[in-house]
């Protein structure tokens, strides 16, 4: 024993030594600013007692410019799995207080291991990003690290979920790793994320900025829509990603974790009745409508403030787990853009990954008319979003709430796109264009001929709406599974995610299709 006791002590020791990172002053300093230390937020995310931690007595090798005689504990990164709300979870977390949380080989490889690990085993990854970047003093070993973190980040993509936390500074090249991963949440006022800062901007450019004004987070989350999620601290920002893990699937071959509440309830709902504008050009606040399709309102949006025309988030219906892309009357009309096009695309495809299903809100106009939007690739971005629903091959429900009008209503997921089922307000419109501009055009000549010039009109337009926009015509047609009140839509949509869960669909087999980038 007493032979045993001296090697136990100094297994104490070391541990402790290394748990301690570059010392007890620095990150008490750290809590004292409200910041969590890297532990701290291992210690959040994972229940308690559950986290083995993977490289605790890792340390550089770098024998360069006097680095030899420093130890840096764990070489920067925590690293380790655990259990997470019941469910297994990999995660890193960069230690700021050792060397600024930079990357040098040894990091790398605990990074890498930890992802290798994770697609064995088929368990989500959460990395909190806290670090000044590359080591200099390790050369092109640290340059190499970055390349195998990416190269990891692309190997894993599609079979399991990826989450990026933006707890500190996430500079240059070490911004690529999260953004390929499949969410970013960063830390407001704590954090920035950027590749080349304000003084390299304004040495190479000559253009004055602020770090606010490229690196923040509100400038990436309303933007440039860099990021998914903006978290008021550390906390929150765990609190966001458990939240997020509650609805996805831990891999790519298992399904998302529903939760069904046994038969479903076909009852009525008179209140989405009472939401539907009295006029058909009056707008709609499109998150009224989810709250009251969701299940006890909770809709987890992502992407909240870019490109506020598209709404997209996950949320429960009667228990599953589903998808949801909603116009949104409420900003630009809900009509497409370049930006509401990436977006959509992006988590449809995601989505699509991981067996989640799709539900889809129509109430749109078109695609945003404007030389900008042309010049800017309207078509390239646009098509981006037909081709992810029609690779999409999980369920795909679709309900038409009022506009659904020229390209932009098979953008939203029409039959013709593969919906499995497409419902109908009796208020939808489904039409290459609004009566009114369809009228001026096909009867200009019939129009200024009238003694009524206005009346002539108002007569056309209820006519051509009648007989070329009415939901019942699309119904004719097979266009539309069926016409229902809007109360009927949690029950009907409820009903159709059971149906469909079995579904399988067989496509050509090729490696991937090429979406137009």
């Amino acid at each position: 024993m007493p032979i045993l006791q001296s090697f136990l002590d100094e297994l104490h020791q070391r541990r402790e030594t290394a748990r301690a990172g570059a010392g007890v002053d620095k990150l008490e300093a750290r809590r004292a600013k409200g910041v969590m230390t890297a532990r701290d937020r291992i210690a959040a995310l994972f229940q308690a007692g559950t986290f083995q931690e993977w490289g605790l007595h890792a340390d550089h090798d770098c024998h360069n410019f006097g680095m030899e005689k420093k130890s840096l504990p764990g070489d920067a990164v925590v690293t380790g799995v655990g259990m997470t709300d019941g469910r297994v979870v990999a995660s890193f977390s960069q230690d700021f207080t050792v060397a600024g949380g930079s990357l040098g080989r040894i990091h790398a490889k605990k990074i890498c291991d930890l992802m290798e690990y994770a697609l064995k085993v088929g368990c989500p990854i959460v990395g909190f990003n806290d670090s000044g970047g590359a080591r200099i003093q390790e050369g092109d070993d640290s340059l190499s690290g970055y390349g195998q973190v990416f190269f990891r980040n692309v190997l894993v993509s599609g079979v399991i979920p990826q989450i990026a936390i933006i707890s500190g500074p996430c500079a240059g090249g070490a911004a690529y790793s999260p953004a390929l991963m499949d969410f970013i949440i960063m830390v407001k006022g704590t954090s920035n994320m950027f590749i080349c800062g304000p003084e390299v901007i304004q040495a190479a450019t000559g253009q004055k900025c602020s770090m606010d004004d490229i690196g923040s987070a509100m400038a990436h989350a309303s933007v440039s829509g860099n990021i998914h999620f903006v978290a008021d601290s550390d906390t929150h920002a765990v609190q966001i990603a458990r939240k997020l893990l509650t609805y996805l699937p831990s891999n790519n071959v298992m399904d998302p974790p529903h939760q069904p509440t046994g038969p479903v309830d076909m009852s009525p709902d008179p209140g989405m009745n009472d939401l539907v504008p009295a006029g058909a050009k009056d707008p709609v606040d499109i998150l009224q409508i989810i709250g009251r399709l969701v299940d006890n309102a909770e809709f987890l949006e992502v992407q909240r403030e870019w490109a506020r025309n598209i709404v997209v988030g996950f949320a429960r219906i009667q228990g599953i787990v589903v998808g949801i892309i909603a116009n949104q009357p409420a900003v630009k009309a809900g009509t497409l853009d370049i930006d509401a096009s990436d977006k959509s695309a992006r988590f449809i495809r995601f989505c699509n990954v991981f067996n989640i299903p799709l539900v889809t809100l129509v109430d749109v106009p078109g695609f945003l008319p404007g030389v900008a939007q042309e010049r800017g690739g309207i078509i390239r971005h646009g098509a981006k979003m037909l081709f992810a629903y029609a690779a999409a091959t999980v369920p795909k429900i679709t309900v038409i709430l009022r506009k659904a009008y020229g390209g932009a209503y098979l953008a939203m997921c029409s039959s013709d796109m593969g919906a499995d089922v497409v419902y109908a307000w009796p208020t939808a419109e489904i039409a290459v264009m609004g009566a009114e501009g369809a009228v001026r055009i096909l009867y200009k000549r019939e129009i200024a001929a009238a003694p009524d010039p206005k009346a002539k009109e108002a007569e056309l337009v209820a006519e051509y709406r009648d007989r070329f926009c009415s939901p019942y015509e699309a119904a004719k047609k097979s266009m539309i599974t069926d016409v229902i009140e809007p109360s009927e839509t949690r029950a009907v949509v409820a009903m159709a995610l059971r149906t469909t869960l079995s579904k399988r669909e067989t496509r050509p087999h090729k490696k991937h299709g090429t979406i137009p980038m």
